[in-house]
């Protein structure tokens, strides 16, 4: 599986949703996935519009590639005109420090409910949030089968926030983040001590799987 992602979320207008889906899934992506580099996308959906890509590449090294700069700088009229009209824009993208998990990734990718959880923590406290997430925060969270997978990712680039992880947790069932599972990972100590600390405040969403898989050509 890939080493590092790109996290990107659009909000179109629902005038022209039907229209940013079809473009989405039969320009946006597939032009990315003839990139080398490009191994794989899934796109997801929250809430009324807002929907979210995950492409997957072998580093972030392929963001700087002529052939994706090809692409980025010179899009078609039809790209240009969405990601000028899109809200909610986000533009994560990061190289991956973790894996754990109850199945193996390639079972995992396809879950239907993804759980996004974005922080950002000061450097001197990177360490110690990364040892807690690592040793403390996942095993308690896997205890729960329908937990399938944690990816984590130090983030390179990000916008419009100044996070620096991202964790992608994939869910069976979005009834996990109401288990006992996840009850005991929120009741650590390890927690308790990083949450006390101001800068302990994340940005967390669900995602519901949007359409099939793409791979790269």
């Amino acid at each position: 599986m890939a080493g590092a992602v790109l996290f990107s979320e659009m909000t179109p207008s629902p005038d022209w949703e039907g229209e940013f889906n079809e473009w989405y899934d039969n320009e946006h992506i597939p032009l990315r996935m003839t990139v080398p580099g490009f191994t794989g996308a899934q796109r997801y959906k929250r809430n009324d519009r807002d929907y979210l890509a995950v492409y997957d590449m072998t580093g972030t090294d392929v963001l700087q590639t002529p052939a994706y700069v090809e692409i980025k700088d010179n899009p078609t009229a039809m790209t240009a005109r969405m990601l000028g009209s899109v809200g909610g824009f986000t533009r994560y993208i990061g190289t991956e420090i973790g894996f754990q998990s109850n199945v193996a990734l390639d079972d995992a990718i396809p879950a239907p409910v993804l759980y996004s959880v974005l922080f950002s923590v000061p450097g001197d406290r990177l360490g110690d949030f990364d040892a807690w997430y690592d040793q403390d925060h996942l095993p308690a969270l896997l205890e729960n089968p329908d937990w399938l997978a944690c990816r984590r990712f130090s983030l390179e680039v990000a916008h419009p926030q100044p996070f620096n992880r991202l964790a992608l947790h994939y869910l069976a069932t979005d009834e996990a983040l109401d288990s006992p599972a996840r009850e005991k990972a929120r009741a650590t100590p390890g927690r308790a001590r990083l949450a006390a600390e101001p800068w302990f405040q994340a940005d967390y969403k669900v995602f519901y799987l949007h359409g099939e898989r793409f791979s790269a050509r």
